[in-house]
């Protein structure tokens, strides 16, 4: 039996802000989306580094987009996930939805 490898929270969030974004997911909108929807504050470098470690992985890819003036003539990267990237989403999403499932103080929201 291979081991799996699972993915950390920044590694989940990282992924499923990037699909929040859409055509427009880089560095900055994946971060906005992360606290938009979880309230808490990301570290502009530490979206970039779990974008690297994701796309060795094979989990996200990159394009560069056009050099532009406002950027200093650096071109952008944008990310998008591969399917093994949206397979692992699927995955983590029903391992916790049967994790969830039945536990007391959680059915329905409550405590």
């Amino acid at each position: 039996m291979s081991r799996r490898e699972y993915l950390g929270s920044l590694e989940l969030l990282v992924l499923l802000a990037v699909l929040r974004a859409g055509r427009n997911a880089s560095g900055i909108p994946i971060a906005r989306e992360i606290e938009a929807c979880s309230g808490k504050d990301v570290a502009l470098g530490s979206v970039y580094t779990t974008l690297a470690r994701l796309e060795g992985k094979g989990l996200v890819a990159s394009t560069l987009g056009e050099p532009t003036p406002e950027r200093g003539g650096r071109a952008k990267a944008f990310f998008r996930l591969t399917a093994k990237g949206l397979r692992e989403v699927r995955d983590a999403q029903s391992m916790f939805t049967r994790l969830w499932s039945g536990l007391p103080g959680l059915e329905g929201g409550g405590t």
